[in-house]
């Protein structure tokens, strides 16, 4: 039978990939949207920036140099965790950004199981197309040359049957659409994950699985992403194979609007395995790049019942204005046994 023998939790904000003294990028699309999500309402960044404190004292450049390294520290550390279990196979729960599913089908969960997938690189064209900021940061999240990624369609076929069996309907593609890119590549969700965590290497083969975490109509409640994640980790144990089962949540935590509080509270729900908790968030938190909370809900509720013990690596929030936007970085690993000296 499958085995869980690792679990990680990261984010992929384009600050990570992005030099601390370029930050700002990001923060000049902030000053013009005129719906920066925080707690349930949309404000403009002139009423967020009344409605808060003054987070100027966050965005010295040493404090985001500081918060810079200690993310990309983080990030090595999972790298290490998940290649120290040797999975055969890594299960990624990620969001699509209309990179692959668009209006014409978003699937509130979604299995690709083919046997490989395309990891394209951007066009000049594409690059130069992406909104202030993000060209810079994406560019990791993609190799150099255009790249055929091995999958695990066994497990995934098993996945799609076992979670329908258990009263879900998930979708399954076998060959990704062409996407926004016309590529029919991974999007960077899953791209963040193989370039990031694990330094560009293809030898863990992919699960990819999709939460439609952003967009009206039909995002899942955070109740139904648990009881899919529970599901989730039922179907890999019944798997009939001699499988060593890694899980990956990527994305998250609060942004684009930074709330501490309740990345906090969030963090300790994880540490402590409180479903209760994941599974009462309302929708009215989950909104904007808030929503991939969805995706470390799935996971956490995979993870129930696997005997691995959850550990933060870090937490960094990461402040890119004076109005508090940007993006919270959180790194957590569910490993078998805590390391020497972790607290």
């Amino acid at each position: 039978m499958a085995e869980i023998v690792v679990g990680i939790g990261t984010s992929h904000g384009p600050l990570l990939n992005t030099p601390p003294d370029q930050w700002g990028q990001r923060a000049a699309a902030d000053r013009r949207n005129p719906a920066l999500a925080f707690r349930g309402s949309d404000h403009t960044f002139e009423q967020l920036a009344e409605l808060r404190e003054d987070f100027t004292a966050e965005n010295t450049p040493k404090e985001r140099r500081q918060r810079h390294k200690r993310c990309r520290e983080a990030i090595d550390a999972l790298g290490d965790v998940v290649r120290a279990a040797e999975p055969d196979v890594l299960v990624v729960v990620s969001s699509d950004h209309k990179e692959t599913f668009t209006d014409e089908l978003l699937p509130q969960f979604a299995f690709y199981h083919g046997a490989t997938m395309r990891h394209e690189p951007f066009t000049p064209e594409h690059l130069a197309a992406m909104p202030p900021g993000l060209a810079i940061a994406e560019v990791a999240n993609v190799p150099a040359e255009s790249t055929i990624r091995r999958c695990h369609p066994e497990l995934a076929l098993h996945l799609i049957r076992s979670t329908s069996e258990q009263g879900f309907d998930p979708s399954a593609s076998k060959e990704l659409p062409a996407g926004k890119y016309g590529d029919h590549g991974i999007p960077h969700g899953w791209g963040f994950v193989y370039q990031n965590i694990l330094g560009g290497s293809g030898d863990i083969p992919f699960v990819p699985l999709f939460v439609n975490t952003f967009w009206e109509p039909n995002p899942p409640s955070a109740a139904r992403c648990w009881q899919f994640g529970l599901a989730l980790g039922r179907a890999i144990a019944s798997f009939p194979g001699d499988l060593r089962v890694g899980l990956a949540a990527s994305g998250g935590l609060s942004h684009f609007v930074v709330d501490e509080e309740l990345d906090r509270a969030f963090l300790d729900a994880l540490l402590r395995d409180d479903g209760e908790y994941l599974g009462a968030l309302p929708a009215s938190l989950l909104r904007s790049g808030t929503s991939e909370l969805r995706n470390w809900i799935v996971v956490a509720g995979a993870l129930r019942g696997s005997g691995l013990t959850p550990r933060v690596v870090d937490y960094q929030p990461c402040y890119r204005s004076s109005a508090g936007t940007g993006n919270a970085m959180g790194f957590v690993a569910w490993e078998s046994a805590a390391p020497a000296g972790a607290a």
